[in-house]
């Protein structure tokens, strides 16, 4: 046997896959992709301003229907489908995972996905955070304060104005979590883009510096995006079917 052979009794080194999900591996949960062509923010663009910070920071009115969309919000009802149950007994298998998502709905992690193997480039709609000192707490809360005749909830503990702990448009990504996600993508050895036009920075990027690293980039996605040419491989099938059978094959090592 020489040095480089492996012991039959050790079972092979399985790659790093790295997983960036976007809007549509949501869809089939109940939540509207805000940016397709019948997304959210096509509909109606003043939505936007209830989720850009200047217009939200400035304009009580603004906060006033931010707080009434959030109690509306579908996040809030929806459950994991088959494309993150997926993802999650990929994790199961033993194959390193790593999910770097731009969605804020937490599904990854009610799906199973462990908290630490998540990184959420533009936050969670399930936590408030405040706007002055930075106190965090659960929307839930601050939703139930809503329900009981608050319509723009201020900190408990210093009495600032309270927003979702979401990246708001105007904001910028936490430089941690790029940092990471940058690192992730460069340490892949496959990486999925899953539901996401791949046309938002810094997050589209990841792509293409998975691909610059060597990394067999795969895309799973109803549209053509930018990095298309890239890939190792394009997917145009629905999400729910396409990637729980993508995701088996990497399991048996495919």
């Amino acid at each position: 046997m020489t040095g480089t052979d492996v012991s039959p009794d050790q079972p092979p080194r399985r790659p790093l896959v790295a997983i960036l999900t976007g809007a549509g591996i949501s869809t089939d949960s109940g939540i509207p992709d805000y940016r397709g062509p019948n997304g959210l923010w096509r509909r109606d663009p003043e939505a936007e301003k209830l989720v850009t910070y200047d217009a939200y920071m400035g304009d009580p009115e603004i906060r006033r229907r931010s707080w009434r969309m959030r109690q509306e919000s579908p996040a809030f009802r929806a459950r994991p489908n088959a494309a993150h149950e997926a993802v999650v007994r990929l994790e199961r298998s033993g194959t390193p995972v790593r999910v770097i998502t731009q969605n804020v709905d937490g599904l990854h992690q009610l799906a199973g996905m462990p908290e630490r193997k998540v990184l959420e480039l533009h936050g969670t709609v399930r936590a408030v955070t405040c706007t002055r000192c930075h106190a965090r707490s659960s929307m839930q809360e601050a939703l139930a304060r809503v329900a009981a005749g608050e319509p723009d909830p201020a900190c408990l503990v210093c009495g600032g104005i309270l927003k979702s702990a979401t990246v708001m448009f105007g904001e910028r990504l936490d430089p941690q979590v790029l940092g990471t996600a940058l690192g992730v993508a460069k340490a892949a050895e496959i990486f999925l883009a899953v539901g996401t036009t791949l046309q938002v920075q810094p997050a589209a990027s990841l792509a293409g510096v998975a691909a610059e690293h060597g990394a067999r980039l795969i895309i799973v996605n109803a549209e053509p995006t930018p990095y298309d040419t890239l890939a190792a491989e394009v997917i145009r099938e629905p999400i729910g079917s396409a990637l729980p059978r993508l995701l088996e094959k990497l399991t048996a090592g495919g």
